[in-house]
């Protein structure tokens, strides 16, 4: 091969890519064959002062953007409790610590003094009794007095107060709450030193007595408290005796117990 024919294509050829834009066989620079080419963005070839002017885009949404580290809760250890009675009833007014005070702004606070012959003991306030702002209000109130009445007592000799001083959702509260109850059960105990202790409801039945209110009747329960017993009796809570009246039997029959006339 060779001759006119073949310098005349080769010419052709040459032509051919001089009209492509090729006019060298090669780059008079070094060129990284293995990086990616910039992207062909057409503001990013705008000058600075152009793309300065432009409007920004708005923020993604927030579901579309990553999510931030969650901060670290510093662990502040157990709530520390007051020894002194007068600084423990402000603290039960005003604490943002009291444990169970995160469930209502409503606070419902005991009412008496401590060493009374009687503390009457419940699990937490009844919805009734956030919006009266006392402990056993209303139609149960009424029924909690005719009880007192029938053992000689009445509630302005007693010593008034439920373990949290808000209701909980649903009237439950979950174990890590529980847990910090039960620490102020018994400290909340040994400042009242009551003579005697009424346990109204299952639930404080279940954290005072560690029993269910059905295995307590009739039976005088011993609640130890800093080295010594309490003399204790369960009764179903006012509310749940006037839903179900077949109950007041076994209430009396743990309440007699208190008789003073036995």
């Amino acid at each position: 091969m060779g001759g006119r024919n073949s310098a005349l294509l080769a010419e052709s050829i040459c032509d051919w890519w001089s009209l492509a834009g090729v006019d060298a066989l090669v780059g008079d620079e070094p060129a990284g064959w293995l990086v990616a080419p910039p992207a062909n963005d057409a503001a990013a070839t705008k000058p600075k002062a152009l793309r300065a002017s432009e409007p920004e885009l708005p923020p993604l949404p927030a579901v579309l953007q990553r999510p931030e580290a969650p901060e670290v809760v510093e662990n502040k250890g157990p709530v520390i409790f007051p020894d002194d009675w007068g600084d423990f009833q402000q603290w039960l007014a005003t604490g943002d610590d009291v444990p169970g005070s995160q469930w209502d702004a409503r606070r419902v606070l005991p009412i008496g003094a401590p060493g009374a012959a009687l503390m009457l003991l419940t699990a937490w306030p009844e919805i009734d009794d956030q919006q009266s702002g006392a402990l056993f209000s209303g139609a149960a109130g009424k029924l909690l007095d005719a009880m007192l009445a029938a053992i000689g007592t009445t509630r302005a000799e007693s010593y008034v107060a439920s373990l949290a001083i808000t209701r909980p959702a649903g009237g439950r509260c979950d174990s890590r709450d529980a847990a910090e109850l039960d620490r102020l059960l018994w400290h909340h105990l040994r400042l009242a030193r009551p003579e005697r202790l009424l346990l109204i409801g299952s639930d404080i039945v279940r954290m005072a007595a560690a029993s269910e209110l059905p295995d307590t009747r009739g039976k005088l329960l011993e609640i130890n408290q800093d080295g010594g017993k309490v003399a204790a009796v369960a009764v179903a809570h006012p509310t749940m005796l006037l839903a179900r009246p077949a109950q007041k039997a076994a209430a009396w029959d743990s309440l007699k117990l208190f008789n003073r006339g036995r």
